[in-house]
Order: structure tokens, then C-alpha cells, then sequence
């Protein structure tokens, strides 16, 4: 099978239009995340804040996060077929995107959203640590390593904002000192638990400023 699929013409991930992974109309639909948006958490609004209702109040470890679409229908379909599917090569497209969209983080290296272990056995990837070094090569910043989870975490689908923050807080550790500017990558900012969960590793490591972005965002 693997031999077969060699051989087979490429198609769009969403549509399944062959010719390219991900064909220039799906491309084009993806909604932008552009300002006015949150300072702190990259929350899409009428106009820009520096705490929106979605992260004031909270304690979050990092210091802004920027997405470049949202989290709807169609980039869903996209990440599936990247995470759930196996077509790694999308990891490609996602960074050209968040590159398109997201200004070059100041920071001095990025670090990959650790994969939960079960599951990236089962996918045979980690698409966060992918896009992060992809984002790597196209931004020209160091990829480093260093998160991993501490214990596996049950499925994030379907739970409360505050299960889900409940559930992450303290699953991140840092096995390595990390520079003081970084930024964390993942692929799907939902409600912002994993981003704060890697951070606070970070600072305990070292790092002053920790920065987060990510392919898309859930938008409320």
C-alpha cells in the first residue's frame, strides 16, 4: 500500500482537487486572523485591547500569542488530514501560512508544544514539533527540543474551557536551560491551557519572555 500511494497523484487536503497538497482556492478560504486583536492572548475583536474577556482575569505565563486563521470548519479539515491522516508534508504548507500572517517573532529560538506520548506513538509524528521546525527554517531561528509532557493527558474534545485549563496546568516540564526569548509553537490554540502550561516550564528554565504561535485559533 505504502509502495502504491508513491505513485498516486497529489490532492488537496480539504477538497481532494489533485495537483497540489493544498490547492490555491482552499488556500485563499482560510479566514485571516488580521488586527484589531488582543495584545495579550491574539483574540480576534472590534477593536484592539490589551486584555480581552477571554484572558483577563487569568494568570498566563506567556506574553502574547498570535495565530494566523481561524480554527473553523475548513482548517479543521486541514489539520485533520495533517495530524489524524498522516500527511505530514502539510507541516509545509501550515508554516507558509503562519509565515504569511505572523510577523518573525524577536526571540532567539523556538521550541516545539510537546506531543502527548501515546498518541505520537500511534501517528508517528508530532505535528507541532514539524511545524516548529519548519517555521524554524523559514524564519532562520534555532528549533530546540526540551518540553516534554509529564503524564499523558485524556482527550481535550468536547470539555469546558476550565476542565481543559484544569487538565493541562503542570503536565509541561523542561529537561534542558532554555535562552531568555522564546517561542512556543503549536498547531491549534483552543483555550491557551497548553500554551501557559509550556511557558511556565519555560520560565522555570530560564526564559524571561516566552512567546506563542500557532496555525489557527478557536474563536468564541
Amino acid at each position: 500500500m505504502r509502495a502504491l500511494d508513491l505513485v498516486l497523484p497529489e490532492r488537496c487536503a480539504i477538497c481532494a482537487a489533485p495537483g497540489r497538497a493544498l490547492c490555491a482556492r482552499c488556500r485563499a478560504s482560510f479566514v485571516r486572523l488580521l488586527p484589531p486583536l488582543c495584545e495579550r492572548c491574539g483574540s480576534p475583536g472590534a477593536w484592539p485591547v490589551r486584555r480581552c474577556g477571554e484572558c483577563s482575569g487569568r494568570r498566563l505565563a506567556f506574553a502574547e500569542a498570535r495565530s494566523a486563521i481561524v480554527y473553523d470548519g475548513q482548517a479543521r479539515r486541514f489539520v485533520r488530514s495533517w495530524k489524524e491522516r498522516g500527511r505530514r508534508r502539510l507541516a509545509r504548507d501550515a508554516a507558509a501560512l503562519v509565515a504569511e500572517i505572523v510577523p518573525r517573532p524577536s526571540v532567539d529560538a523556538i521550541l516545539a508544544v510537546p506531543g502527548d506520548p501515546e498518541r505520537a506513538w500511534r501517528r508517528g509524528d508530532v505535528p507541532s514539533r514539524t511545524l516548529a521546525h519548519e517555521l524554524g527554517r523559514v524564519w532562520d531561528l534555532e528549533t530546540l527540543e526540551v518540553l516534554e509532557r509529564s503524564r499523558s493527558l485524556p482527550r481535550q474534545r468536547g470539555l469546558s474551557l476550565e476542565k481543559r485549563r484544569t487538565n493541562v496546568r503542570g503536565s509541561v516540564v523542561a529537561h534542558h536551560a532554555v535562552p531568555s526569548r522564546v517561542c512556543v509553537v503549536d498547531d491549534v490554540y483552543t483555550s491557551g491551557a497548553t500554551a501557559d502550561a509550556c511557558a511556565s516550564a519555560c520560565r522555570r528554565v530560564g526564559a524571561r519572555y516566552v512567546g506563542v504561535v500557532t496555525l489557527a485559533r478557536a474563536v468564541r
